[in-house]
């Protein structure tokens, strides 16, 4: 493997050559072997291709360009932002994977990434994978299962069961029980069942005018409310924020759809899960989307295995 890769850094895969130049016998003063290497983190397939034949860095950013300025179009051209962004998806890597900018001017520089549609494309480049269809119909497959391991839990004594049985009553409440309901639901029970602490990740805000306060935030979805319900669930919410490093990425009027763009702006943007909710996005990654699903943790297993049952 060691002369494969050898070979394929001499012919200029960016993925080998990303990792050139430690420190060894030709070169004594480069960084430790060992130190920043940068490979793919959750099997990502694209992670860091070469540029388009017959493209550079001086055509690719003119496309960028082109990119930006549609983009502020009140009508956008869609099927040619697609195309760019398909094209430009080397340059975007590269630039993400190498200098990891801050998630802000990467939005400055490529803010086709705030639109819904873009984001689910970009997951499929980098994992082959379309998102919404396959996290949607594995997550619809597991409901009743989830909620009845919710259920189970919630029946018996202590934090997580008293927790669990709080939005588990807000959902029976509840005069429309359709899918979207569910998901809500199940999303927003699934790491309180996971022991996580999610008021960090789960925020609201009023539906005020003035934008709200978004200090220290590292990633967070912010549901807007119209009123100052307490409530750790809303099924009918103004909107629903999208927030990474402090910044409003994107809204959308679903919880189940913000939770998802927010999944794969992790992806498009190369970044770690929160550390609250790591076992949470294990199961969307590992178990719903089969990414990496050979290698589970303890508890991912064992969720598995109940949900099998």
């Amino acid at each position: 493997m060691g002369n494969y890769r050898n070979k394929m850094r001499r012919a200029g895969c960016q993925e080998i050559t990303v990792n050139a130049g430690k420190r060894g016998r030709s070169n004594p003063d480069g960084e430790p072997s060992h130190s920043n290497i940068k490979r793919p983190k959750r099997a990502e397939v694209n992670y860091l291709p070469n540029f388009p034949e017959g493209e550079d860095l001086s055509s690719l950013e003119q496309l960028r360009q082109t990119i930006a300025e549609e983009v502020k179009k009140t009508e956008k051209n869609l099927p040619l932002i697609r195309k760019l962004m398909q094209t430009t998806f080397a340059l975007r890597r590269q630039t993400i994977v190498k200098t990891c900018p801050p998630v802000n001017e990467l939005m400055d520089l490529w803010p086709a990434l705030k639109m819904e549609s873009e984001v689910y494309a970009e997951f499929q480049r980098i994992t082959n994978q379309n998102l919404p269809n396959t996290f949607y119909a594995e997550l619809d497959r597991h409901l009743s299962r989830l909620m009845t391991l919710f259920r189970q839990k919630a029946s018996k004594t202590g934090k997580t069961a008293d927790a669990l049985a709080e939005i588990l009553k807000i959902h029976d409440e509840q005069e429309i029980h359709d899918i979207h309901t569910r998901r809500t639901t199940v999303l927003h029970a699934l790491p309180v069942y996971l022991r996580e602490e999610v008021s960090g990740f789960f925020g609201t805000c009023t539906d005020d005018p003035d934008v709200p306060e978004l200090d220290d935030i590292a990633v967070a979805l912010l549901t807007v409310i119209s009123d100052d319900d307490t409530s750790p669930v809303h099924y009918q919410p103004v909107k629903v924020f999208v927030v990474i490093e402090s910044d409003i990425v994107i809204s959308l009027p679903r919880f189940g759809d913000a939770f998802l763009v927010m999944f794969g702006l992790i992806y498009a943007l190369h970044l770690s899960y929160p550390k609250a909710l790591t076992h949470t996005f294990e199961f969307v990654q590992k178990i719903l989307l089969g990414l990496e699903a050979g290698k589970l943790s303890p508890r991912m297993q064992t969720l598995k295995n109940d949900l099998m049952i």
